[in-house]
């Protein structure tokens, strides 16, 4: 199934923090397909600048439902927020 949706999270982290951060989108990637509604893809994107996290759905609905769910709120942000230098830029998109 292709996204029909799409969450974007943007992050400033500096280089010493990355692999943390990478521990991170790896221990919870797997729960995230198999565990969140909607869940289609879910890929970490690197650049010198930040680092994003590009999160597939088959809708909005179950994008924003995400951000509210116990794996984001209470595993995933708890382990990325020390990580920050700014905070993070959280965008959704609709796949035409």
């Amino acid at each position: 199934m292709s996204a029909k949706a799409y969450l974007e999270i943007t992050m400033v982290i500096s280089e010493a923090n990355r692999p943390a951060a990478a521990k991170v989108y790896s221990d919870y990637r797997q729960p995230f397909l198999s565990g969140i509604q909607g869940a289609v893809s879910k890929e970490l994107l690197i650049r010198d600048e930040d680092v994003q996290v590009l999160h597939g759905f088959d809708s909005v609905e179950h994008a924003r439902a995400y951000l509210e769910s116990e794996l984001f709120q209470k595993d995933v942000f708890v382990g990325l927020k020390p990580l920050w230098s700014a905070d993070p830029e959280v965008k959704i998109y609709l796949a035409v």
